[in-house]
């Protein structure tokens, strides 16, 4: 493996997005911009470590703790870790737990609200009718669309895209999680939305999942709403 010398000034906390090069390897980028394997596949949702794609985005971060911060920089490019040539939609603006928007405490309520009003704790197969219920409830606009495709229905001036792991979304309230695909027959064709609810592991729906998990899925994204 060769060795990599990384750049005092990429030392930082804030996260970037890397153009996958041919001969890249999980390994070789790990080392070189002191991350582990586990760290990339896992925040990059890839299931197959050995199956990269050259041109594709991978999300980096250069933190000592290995992690992704909240940060005012932009960055988060549309189609995570496939070969889209997606566009920058923006970045985290330093949003956590103690400092979501109303906007946000008011669509994580709406949510809930929703939730409990279909399905409670029990799945209807309807999630995106819950999230779009909460959203015109919270904000008085209509969006439409399966799990998979409510991201791209989301106005931009309303929401946008941010470079964050599900751990740390699950621990604020009022981001929109969607995801491309889940391992039920409906999720492999419609794929799932939710709300975070900002307990550190609820979100809702057309119910409210106790345990939220990549487990399954594939796709993930998070958006915030702009307030």
């Amino acid at each position: 493996m060769a060795n990599y010398r990384i750049n005092p000034r990429e030392r930082r906390t804030t996260p970037k997005d890397y153009v996958i090069q041919r001969g890249d390897t999980l390994t070789k980028l790990a080392a070189r911009f002191g991350t582990t394997v586990d760290k990339l596949a896992r925040d990059n949702n890839i299931a197959n470590r050995d199956l990269i794609f050259t041109g594709a985005s991978l999300k980096l971060g250069y933190s000592g703790k290995d992690t992704f911060e909240p940060s005012g920089s932009r960055q988060g490019i549309r189609g995570g870790g496939r070969p889209t040539g997606g566009q920058d939609v923006g970045g985290p603006t330093g949003v956590g737990p103690s400092n979501a928007s109303s906007g946000m405490s008011r669509l994580a309520d709406a949510a809930r609200r929703a939730a409990m009003g279909m399905g409670g704790y029990n799945s209807q197969g309807l999630c995106a009718t819950g999230v779009s219920r909460a959203i015109r409830d919270a904000y008085g606009i209509g969006v439409s669309g399966n799990g998979n495709q409510i991201d791209n229905n989301l106005p931009r001036d309303k929401f946008k895209q941010v470079n964050m792991s599900l751990e740390e979304a699950l621990k604020i309230p009022g981001l929109v999680l969607t995801w491309e695909s889940t391992s039920t027959r409906l999720g492999s064709i419609y794929g799932h939305t939710a709300i975070t609810l900002g307990d550190g592991h609820s979100s809702a729906s057309d119910f409210i999942e106790r345990n939220t998990t990549n487990s399954g899925r594939t796709g993930f994204k998070v958006f915030m709403p702009i307030d």
